[in-house]
């Protein structure tokens, strides 16, 4: 009998997460927050950092005694870049664990397959990384849209890219783009923003994830001339394309989106990857107080490398999104989807987040927080991401909101 017991206690200490309820909680039922995103493979620098910095935030939130007196309960999964995995997720997490929302989708493809059905069971999801642009469109034929974001989505981040190197002076551009939904939708949102200013990419060439070699797509941009490379993909493989322009000893610059910040585009390009810039929410520099004390405890409760955070962006965003969903929740006092998503559309307080003040970040008609005023461009230097421009740093120290 007392062995049964034993037993009975070992699992309910495994049962429950304790690092993300604390000790103020109390007897009241959680708030279950679901939590998707990729843990493990090429996209986990992005996926783990998200998932750290909601951890940080809840954390926060029931120290402070929670939302309506109860605390909340990040509900995590690993979605493992997989469609698949991510529509069973979605089924669990409603069906099963009852979740007032969730956070969280890194890759465009798993958010569009999963989403739908949190769209039809009328429970709000905060996409906090991924960036294609039709992610908060999906369902706006639809009376009620369940969808929200706050991330710099690809209409956003195609044209800053496209500014930067005409800025730059560059005139024959090459785009390099993964096979993905995220990455063929960035790749439609780059030639489009190139149409806008007159041009046309010298080469357009696709890449596969896990692919190692990247010669011919590169051979096939150099040899069209292009004095600049935009890529749209993630680490593991904007790496090898850094990689494969060292070996041809072919030196241009590199621009694409804000993955290129990404731990493991960073360490395994060498210094085949210094240089390389991208759109920026948020850099590791505490240029603000409320920067400085979110860096500070998430160094300090997470210890990654060197000090680095793996995806900082995916961080800050990730952190916010739990913020932004625990004022609506307070707002509207209910964890009732239709009332939370009422309160997201017209939040009345101002949210301080880590990448800017939410200020009435959304409305009925836009469910993205993120504006093109928002975002910086990043710079990798020294195996790190900086400040590519230094008014852009001093910028970061002001109070910037949606416009």
């Amino acid at each position: 009998m007392i062995h049964g017991l034993k037993l009975l206690a070992c699992a309910a200490a495994l049962a429950v997460p304790l690092t993300l309820i604390s000790s103020t909680a109390g007897a009241a039922d959680p708030i279950k927050i679901g939590v998707a995103g990729p843990f493990t493979g090429g996209s986990s620098s992005m996926g783990v950092s998200m998932r750290d910095g909601v951890r940080l935030a809840v954390e926060e939130i029931n120290k402070s005694g929670g939302v309506l007196g109860r605390p909340l309960l990040a509900v995590e999964r690993d979605d493992e870049a997989k469609n698949e995995r991510g529509v069973q997720i979605a089924e669990e997490l409603i069906n099963k664990e009852k979740v007032s929302a969730t956070v969280g989708y890194i890759n465009t493809g798993v958010a569009l397959a999963s989403q739908r059905f949190y769209q039809e069971a009328k429970i709000p999801v905060m996409n906090n990384v991924a960036t294609g642009s039709i992610i908060t469109k999906q369902f706006t034929d639809q009376p009620d849209n369940y969808i929200f974001r706050n991330a710099a989505h690809d209409s956003i981040q195609a044209p800053m890219i496209v500014d930067e190197v005409v800025k730059r002076g560059f005139k024959k551009v090459a785009i390099l783009a993964d096979s993905t939904n995220y990455g063929q939708l960035g790749k439609a949102d780059l030639e489009k923003a190139l149409d806008s200013k007159g041009m046309k990419a010298v080469a357009v060439e696709k890449f596969n994830i896990k692919d190692v070699d990247m010669t011919p797509q590169l051979l096939k941009a150099k040899e069209a001339g292009a004095d600049a490379v935009l890529t749209y993909g993630i680490g593991p493989e904007l790496a090898q394309i850094a990689n494969g322009m060292t070996k041809l000893g072919w030196k241009v610059p590199i621009v694409g989106s804000w993955t290129l910040s990404m731990a493991n585009y960073i360490d395994n390009a060498g210094p085949g990857g210094e240089g390389a810039r991208m759109p920026q929410t948020f850099i590791q520099e505490a240029n603000t107080p409320k920067r400085k004390v979110f860096i500070d405890a998430y160094l300090k409760e997470f210890k990654p490398k060197n000090n680095r955070i793996d995806s900082p962006v995916s961080a800050a965003q990730g952190y916010d999104s739990i913020y932004l969903l625990a004022a609506a929740i307070k707002q509207a006092g209910s964890t009732d989807g239709p009332k939370v998503k009422a309160a997201l559309e017209n939040l009345t307080t101002k949210v301080d987040g880590v990448v800017m003040v939410y200020d009435k970040p959304f409305s009925k008609d836009d469910h993205e927080a993120i504006t093109a005023n928002i975002p910086v461009f990043g710079e990798v230097k020294g195996s790190k991401v900086v400040y590519a421009y230094q008014d852009d740093m001093n910028k970061g120290a002001e109070v910037r909101t949606k416009k």
